[in-house]
């Protein structure tokens, strides 16, 4: 671990140079030395606006557009508020009344066609009038952009590749969520669909950590994200021990049925869940660093430098967490335990301590998972819930207590879930990923690596 651990130290240390010009500060106005076409941040007030960007994508990298005028009506047609895009491309029109008084509100966002640059056009023209519907009580963020139709034929090959490097992103941190969920699975044979409120934990203890007054600084350099996100790994695992210490084990030694247990986890799933939102309340937060990143371009394609050390850290991660369980002592009393526990007993492996030493891996899994989806997406307190489902479709999937399907699932649910996004909107890409968990496990019940003597 403490190889990992000095890895990702090193690497986000690297990258640490080119975020130190990342804005720290919120708002639209604030972003402008956010870097070109990068959405502003929501604001944490009380009153609901309307922000966005519109960038020309004929630019490369793609360039805001100033000047830009826009109107917001309500659905009525009564116009609530004008704005105007600034030098950085960003607009804001706060919206009348609370929070509370615009939620379930349609408005429409209109574009002055004659406001736009000579020669210009908006890529979808059907964005020059766009409905916004208020279903949160945040800030609703939208871009416009400006340029190619991604639609043709070549800006969807361009869109597919762009995809695939996001679906990565995510894959690597769905797998590690997964592989903690499947470990755990294997050797207690306990459904755990707490296991998203793990999740969260690890968001919250790095944001946490992020917000401690001062800045952790190492040659200059503003470290404080990087030991948040490792605080969470460590804070995790100390958590998980303490989740089978004080109510898995307990229940373990009654000799509680699996079902019973699972039902307990859907109870400590709610109650976590809630006392998350007591402390971190409801709306979306970010951390402090690296939220805001100049991507590097690689032809066509963006990348940031957050993404690669992202998907470094969790492969690294991903391997050491599979050599361990492949090749040492620990590892081959682990896969006993999950084989058969009472013969493990027989031979002498201490059962009781495999068990407490999965659950502290699985959930620093979990954690780290979460810290970095934090710091690559934001989070709020159902970061977690949110892709609970997925995490399950990738470990079913992949072959449920099985190591490397728990990995091949993530990755297969992970970049299907984004490229189904050329196709249906993005509010409807987890249904694609299910639909094909389904169809598979029709074909094949025990999943894609796993035995069929495990169903039942």
């Amino acid at each position: 671990m403490s190889v990992i651990v000095s890895l990702m130290g090193a690497l986000l240390l690297l990258a640490a140079p080119a975020n130190a010009a990342a804005p720290s500060s919120t708002g639209p106005a604030s972003s402008a030395s956010a870097g070109p076409c990068v959405l502003p941040k929501a604001s944490d007030d009380d009153t609901i606006s309307i922000i966005g960007r519109i960038c020309d994508r004929r630019e490369s990298p793609a360039a805001p557009v100033e000047g830009v005028e826009f109107t917001v009506e309500d659905s009525s047609g009564n116009p609530v508020g004008e704005a105007t895009s600034a030098a950085d491309g960003t607009f804001e029109v706060p919206l009348p009344g609370t929070s509370v008084e615009n939620l379930g509100k349609e408005f429409v966002v209109l574009i002055d066609e004659e406001s736009l640059p000579e020669g210009a056009a908006l890529t979808n023209g059907e964005d020059l009038e766009r409905s916004v519907r208020i279903s949160f009580d945040n800030d609703v963020s939208i871009t416009f952009p400006v340029g190619e139709n991604p639609n043709s034929v070549s800006g969807k090959m361009t869109q597919a590749v762009q995809l695939v490097v996001g679906g990565l992103v995510f894959s690597v941190l769905l797998a590690m969520a997964a592989l903690g969920l499947s470990v755990i699975f294997g050797t207690t044979g306990l459904t755990n669909f707490s296991h998203g409120e793990l999740i969260t934990f690890g968001a919250v203890v790095a944001y946490a950590v992020d917000q401690l007054p001062g800045a952790i600084r190492i040659g200059g350099v503003n470290l404080s994200v990087v030991f948040a996100v490792l605080a969470a790994f460590i804070i995790s695992g100390a958590f998980g021990w303490v989740n089978d210490a004080a109510l898995w084990k307990p229940l373990r030694r009654r000799g509680t049925g699996v079902i019973a247990m699972m039902i307990v986890s859907i109870g400590l799933s709610i109650f976590l869940r809630n006392i998350f939102q007591y402390f971190s309340g409801a709306q979306s937060r970010n951390l402090s660093q690296y939220t805001a990143v100049n991507p590097w371009e690689i032809g066509p394609i963006l990348i940031t430098s957050r993404d690669v050390i992202v998907i470094i850290v969790g492969v690294l991660v991903l391997v050491a967490t599979t050599s361990l369980l492949q090749f040492t002592r620990l590892g081959k009393a682990t896969r006993a335990v999950a084989d058969n526990p009472a013969l493990s007993a027989s031979t002498g492996i201490n059962v009781e301590r495999v068990i407490s030493v999965v659950w502290i891996g699985g959930t620093a899994l979990a954690g780290l998972s979460g810290a970095l989806l934090a710091l690559t997406q934001g989070f709020d307190y159902q970061i977690g819930f949110k892709i609970l489902l997925l995490v399950f479709a990738a470990t079913v999937l992949g072959g449920l207590g099985t190591i490397w399907g728990a990995i091949i699932g993530a990755f297969f649910v992970g970049i299907f879930t984004e490229l189904t996004t050329l196709f249906v909107p993005a509010e409807f890409k987890f249904v694609g990923a299910l639909l094909v968990l389904i169809i598979v496990l029709l074909i094949r019940p025990q999943g894609l690596l796993g035995k069929a003597q495990r169903v039942g």
